[in-house]
C-alpha cells in the first residue's frame, strides 16, 4: 500500500500540488487523470523521489525517502530515459544490476517477446524509434519486480497492439503489485481501472473506486469533465 498524505509542492508562487492526499491499495490499478499542468507529473515525481515536498509519502509504512522504500518502486517516465550507447539488453541489465535484481533474464526475455522486440535485443537504444524506446522503458521497470509500479503516460508512442498488450499485462500484474497510471487519454484506460483520481490546477478534485460508481449512469469521461467544470 502506498499512502500520500497532505503533500504540497510549490515553485515560488506556483502551487503545483496543494495538500494532496490519497491511498493506493494492493491489487488495484489506480488511474490519475488531468490535463497537462494539472499536477499529475509533480505528484509522481514526489513519489518517485525526484522532488522535495511538504507532507508524507509511505510504502507499507516506510518513508519514501528511505532506500528500502525506493527499491520497491518501478517507474516508467513519460519520456523514456535510456542510454543511447547501450544495447537494449545492456540497458535492461544495467537497471537490474543497479537495483540488485538477480535472475532477471527470464523475465526480460518474456517481456521482450510480449512487446515483439526480441529481435531488437542487440540494437543500440539510441537507434530505436520512440515507441520501441517506450517498450524498453516499460520492460526496465517490470524486471525489477516492483512492489509499486508507476507509469506516467505509458500509452504515448505505443502502437495499438502494444497498448492492448500493456493493458492485459497490467491486469495480470495487479495481483502482485500496486499500480498507478497517469494519463490524459481517458479512452485508453476505461477498461482496466479500479480507482480513479482526478487532478485540476494542483488539487485532487475527485477520487472514487469503480465499485462506488457502479450505480451511476455517468461515464468516466463525463465525470472527468464535470469535475473540471466543463
Amino acid at each position: 500500500m502506498l499512502r500520500v498524505q497532505n503533500v504540497t509542492k510549490t515553485y515560488n508562487k506556483l502551487v503545483a500540488n496543494n495538500d494532496v492526499s490519497f491511498t493506493l491499495l494492493d491489487n488495484q490499478i489506480t488511474i490519475l487523470l488531468g490535463e497537462n499542468g494539472a499536477g499529475k507529473s509533480t505528484i509522481i515525481k514526489a513519489i518517485t523521489g525526484f522532488l522535495n515536498y511538504e507532507g508524507h509519502i509511505t510504502i507499507d509504512d516506510k518513508d519514501i525517502r528511505e532506500l528500502e522504500a525506493k527499491r520497491m518502486i518501478g517507474f516508467v517516465p513519460e519520456v523514456p530515459e535510456l542510454y543511447g550507447e547501450l544495447t537494449v539488453w545492456q540497458q535492461i541489465q544495467f537497471v537490474a544490476f543497479g537495483y540488485g535484481v538477480k535472475d532477471f533474464e527470464e523475465d526480460a526475455n518474456k517481456y521482450l517477446s510480449l512487446f515483439r522486440i526480441a529481435d531488437k535485443k542487440d540494437e543500440l537504444c539510441g537507434a530505436l524509434s520512440k515507441g520501441m524506446k517506450q517498450k524498453v522503458s516499460v520492460i526496465c521497470a517490470l524486471v525489477l519486480r516492483p512492489r509499486v509500479l508507476i507509469l506516467d503516460e505509458p500509452m504515448v508512442g505505443l502502437d495499438p497492439e502494444a497498448i492492448r498488450d500493456l493493458k492485459n499485462l497490467l491486469e495480470q500484474l495487479k495481483v502482485q503489485c500496486t499500480i498507478l497510471l497517469s494519463t490524459h487519454i481517458i479512452d485508453s484506460v476505461t477498461s482496466i481501472w479500479d480507482q480513479v483520481l482526478i487532478m485540476n490546477k494542483g488539487n485532487l478534485v475527485f477520487q472514487s473506486t469503480r465499485s462506488d460508481l457502479e450505480n451511476t449512469s455517468q461515464t468516466l469521461e463525463e465525470i472527468y469533465f464535470e469535475k473540471k467544470g466543463y
